[in-house]
């Protein structure tokens, strides 16, 4: 159809002087302007009360409860194509923030769905509306629902991200964000500017919708009334043709056919020739698709039979009463290992505890090591068992279950790397017992664990140094979606050995890892939610952005750890030692540090919000701009703390040790604040609020520059 010529009315040049100012925009300008209007309402519906959920979460007097499920499900589906890290299981929140974020996810849905309507049925938004434009198809009229989301799911949107997503995916930009956005707004900006017509642009939403976006001030093109009265003369013609049958089939065979079926009615022989073709190769495949099912299946019928017959003859030979030798009796064993068949392995396993020669024993270990992990399903089955028997069982159960132990740790050290999905959940494999019971220690040292899940597994002082319980996926970057991460949910992971490990992004909720050595240990964005680490060492260990809500240090050694940003909400550290330990920007809140030693620690910029500080030493400590709440600081030593910036409202200072005495020698290691002098502690630092100052501390408060009523 030819692009119409805009008729000129009467009154065009009245309307062109019309007072409101989206009038005398040019055509792209206002669809410019009405469509960054609509994404913004959307935009704005999301943002809003995920800003307010953000402010609910940062509060500490707000009750902490699980995320809603909806929002994890939809965090993840997001995730997932854009490579980000998730996280991963059910992390707590304000009660507030999870009805705000669910308002964030309903808004921009709901808005989008009432434009989308309104568009389908008036041709226009609110914000089209208010810059003069309107939506129509050929005949001039709204363009419905089937038009709409063809227009804006597939043309606006589907089309040109998923340009820009290929195009991001599969380049050496993946997985920067930050160049999909870009590739994003250009893809989406250079589909609304379209593709030349005879008159002006026209966006390809518009093409493939069969719409147009037309200044709703002027009046429509002359083309639009022409094919609205060529709609209502053929509605006249078709309703004729009902009435006279014969006139009907003539107007009918002068209607033009689709090309396609022009082609086949000129051409018949062709056509035949094609159909009949294209049936041939499809029974030939079929029947050849038939016979390669049929002999696979005969092929692997013809192998498990054979397999079954070798087995029978191995077990004949395995058999208590039979009479080959040991050597033949080992050969056995070594062959039945070759069998890859379920009966053969169940048969070692159970061989494996049942069988007192030392020699067969270690034979049979290295039969089910040479299966490999197709052997540890069976194992675990067999280790839950003899594990459910130990109180019965007397020392003959205690040695079974060690040498079921003993294989898989054996697999696990053999088959490093290949393990992911392996399921070794509620697996007992953990010293057991003690003195000549407790013989057997797993150990795993230096090997990549990645993808296993361990959940509620027995892994008591077990050796993991250097072990690596996350690996990069199969795009081979680190920190995207398909990482491969073990699930040590629940464990009990007891004086286990973790030094050097890797423990990114691990799920460890609940689990037991108390007088656990992690010397710098890689524990960062791990989850630990309400996990007990007391008595724990975790000198120089990684947990930045780590999160330990509700978790148990008590007596933890955090020297020189890196805790910056992590989540602490709730947590229990009486009597920690962290001394210059990070804590800059961790979210303290509510947590308890009775006793503890933060000597020289940075704190800058953290939460300390309701958190009980009484009688810890923070010498040297840096605390800049920290929010410190209603915490409370009795007999706490607060000598040579930088202050400033801090927020210290409700804080309680009774019997605070505010001004410096001289230092101790034995403490010449902590390290002083690195910016003013001892002056400078307090500088600015508004006490208004604080409670239980007494004369001598408001006295150093006022000499040292501090903000307080009394001060002259």
């Amino acid at each position: 159809m030819a692009t119409p010529i805009v008729r000129r009315s009467n009154n065009q040049s009245s309307r062109s002087k019309d007072p409101e100012k989206s009038s005398s925009l040019p055509l792209l300008s206002k669809r410019f302007a009405a469509w960054a209007t609509e994404m913004t309402l959307v935009v704005a519906s999301g943002l809003v009360p995920f800003g307010f959920g953000v402010y609910a979460n940062s509060r500490s007097d707000l009750n902490r409860v699980p995320l809603n499920p909806v929002l994890v499900v939809t965090e993840r589906a997001i995730a997932r194509p854009l490579a980000l890290p998730v996280s991963y299981g059910i992390r707590n929140v304000a009660w507030p923030t999870n009805i705000l974020w669910s308002l964030a996810l309903l808004g921009p849905v709901t808005i989008s769905t009432w434009q989308l309507y309104l568009l389908a049925k008036t041709g226009s938004t609110i914000p089209k509306r208010r810059f003069g434009i309107k939506v129509v198809n050929e005949q001039g009229t709204a363009p419905g629902f089937g038009a709409v989301v063809i227009r804006e799911g597939l043309g606006r949107w589907t089309v040109p991200l998923s340009v820009a997503y290929l195009l991001w995916r599969y380049s050496l930009a993946f997985p920067n964000l930050g160049i999909f956005a870009v590739l994003a707004l250009l893809a989406i900006a250079s589909e609304g500017i379209g593709l030349p017509a005879k008159n002006g642009r026209r966006a390809i939403h518009d093409i493939l919708a069969g719409t147009y976006t037309v200044d709703a001030t002027r009046p429509l093109p002359a083309s639009f009334s022409d094919a609205s009265r060529e709609s209502q003369a053929a509605v006249s013609s078709d309703a004729e043709s009902l009435a006279d049958d014969q006139e009907g089939a003539t107007a009918s065979d002068n209607t033009p056919a689709h090309p396609l079926v022009a082609l086949i009615r000129r051409n018949p022989n062709l056509t035949l020739m094609g159909v009949t073709l294209v049936s041939m190769v499809a029974v030939l495949a079929t029947l050849v698709g038939t016979q390669v099912y049929i002999q696979t299946q005969e092929t692997q019928r013809k192998s498990q039979q054979i397999n079954s017959q070798q087995f029978l003859e191995l077990v004949k030979q395995l058999n208590s009463s039979s009479i080959a030798t040991l050597e033949e009796r080992r050969s056995a064993i070594v062959a039945m290992g070759t069998l890859n068949d379920p009966q053969a392995i169940q048969f070692l396993a159970d061989l494996l505890v049942k069988e007192t020669n030392p020699t067969l024993v270690d034979t049979v270990q290295q039969a089910l090591a040479n299966i490999g992990i197709k052997a540890l399903p069976e194992l675990k089955n067999q280790n839950q068992f003899l594990a459910g028997e130990l109180g019965s069982g007397g020392n003959y159960a205690f040695q079974r279950l060690q040498l079921n132990q003993k294989a898989i740790n054996k697999i696990l050290a053999v088959y490093s790397g290949q393990s992911n999905g392996l399921d070794l959940s509620r697996s007992q494999l953990g010293v057991v017992g003690s003195g000549e019971n407790s013989s057997f220690n797993l150990v795993l040292d230096n090997v990549d664990l990645s993808g296993i899940k361990f959940k509620s597994a027995n892994l008591n002082q077990a050796s993991f140094k250097g072990t690596r319980f996350r690996s990069v996926g199969e795009d081979g970057r680190w920190d995207t979606y398909d990482d491969v991460i073990a699930d040590l949910t629940q464990v009990q992971m007891k004086q286990a050995n973790l030094t050097d490990a890797n423990l990114s992004r691990v799920l460890l909720n609940r689990s037991d890892l108390s007088r656990a050595t992690l010397n710098r240990a890689n524990l960062s964005d791990a989850r630990l939610i309400a996990a007990n680490l007391s008595s724990a060492q975790l000198v120089g260990a990684d947990l930045r952005g780590a999160v330990l809500e509700n978790a148990s240090l008590t007596g933890a050694d955090l020297g020189d750890a890196k805790l910056n940003e992590a989540d602490l909400y709730a947590a229990r550290l009486g009597r920690v030692v962290a001394i210059g330990t990070q804590l800059s920007y961790a979210n303290l809140t509510k947590t308890d540090w009775q006793g503890s030693d933060l000597s020289g620690a940075d704190l800058e910029r953290v939460n300390l919000s309701n958190a009980n500080l009484s009688a810890t030493r923070m010498t040297g400590a840096v605390l800049r701009s920290a929010q410190m709440e209603n915490a409370n600081l009795q007999n706490a030593d607060l000598s040579l703390v930088d202050l400033r910036g801090a927020n210290v409202a409700g804080a309680d200072f009774k019997n605070a040790v505010l001004s410096p005495n001289k230092q101790d020698p034995a403490d010449e290691f902590v390290q002083t604040p690195s910016k003013g002098s001892v002056s400078a502690v307090v500088q600015g630092v508004d006490f208004s609020q604080a409670k239980n100052l007494d004369p001598k501390q408001l006295a150093y408060i006022c000499t040292q520059g501090g903000i307080h009523p009394r001060c002259p």
